[in-house]
């Protein structure tokens, strides 16, 4: 499995064949200008909400791939109105699956609405379950015992968590988040791309590691590999 950072907190990642994007958001984030959104891959787009910082280049790349977007029934209306056909809506609480492997929509708490000011519907995360491994995507979200649920009904890898505070929940939310999802390898986003969200990278890191935690912070533009899974049978 193949992880491609494009900053803020899209990731592509590769899985089973299939390219998954996201919460694209690059033209318009100062910190990925080297970063060509024309030149972005994808099969799947998964959108968590509707601010603008996680769906600015989603219509534009749909388009252009044809790629499957899977987001919340509000965030489908609206990409259909901006002439995007291939849609496929979910709303929390839902399962469904696909050719990489299943998503499940988990509750995020944060707010949504749309670049335009329409409704955004209720934002979400993502659990993604695959042959190869399975990740949990938080999307925007403060820290909510909902998380739970999550570590004592699913096995989480890693996971993606926003650590920037401010907007979100914070490093030191974040590290109770491990716990409740009882996952130790963490992926770090919605950080530094704004004023707000700035933070202290090496702290961040070492809060982590002293809690006996994994947190990578990727460069814009690195990809890495998650090995897969053994299994015995």
């Amino acid at each position: 499995m193949n992880i491609t950072y494009y900053g803020h907190s899209c990731f592509g990642i590769e899985i089973n064949g299939k390219y998954l994007l996201f919460d694209p958001f690059i033209t318009h984030n100062e910190l990925a200008k080297n970063i060509d959104a024309n030149t972005i891959k994808a099969d799947y787009i998964l959108i968590s909400h509707g601010h603008e910082d996680h769906i600015a280049d989603a219509v534009s790349i749909a388009q252009r791939t044809g790629a499957l977007v899977i987001c919340n029934w509000e965030i489908h209306l609206w990409l259909k109105k901006q002439g995007i056909e291939n849609i496929h809506p979910m709303n929390t609480g839902g399962k469904k699956m696909f050719d990489f492997g299943s998503v499940k929509c988990v509750k995020a708490e944060h707010s949504s609405s749309m670049p335009d000011g329409s409704n955004g519907g209720n934002p979400m995360g993502f659990v993604i379950e695959s042959s190869d491994k399975n990740f949990y995507y938080a999307g925007d979200t403060a820290l909510t015992y909902d998380m739970k649920l999550i570590g004592e009904y699913r096995h989480i890898d890693f996971a993606f968590l926003p650590i920037g505070d401010n907007f979100t929940m914070g490093v030191d939310n974040a590290i109770i988040a491990t716990k409740f999802i009882n996952c130790n390898d963490i992926i770090g986003m919605h950080y530094d791309t704004f004023g707000f969200i700035k933070i202290d990278k090496s702290e961040a890191i070492h809060k982590f590691k002293i809690q006996g935690k994994k947190l990578t912070l990727l460069e814009i533009g690195e990809t890495i590999e998650k090995g897969a899974n053994l299994i015995i049978s």
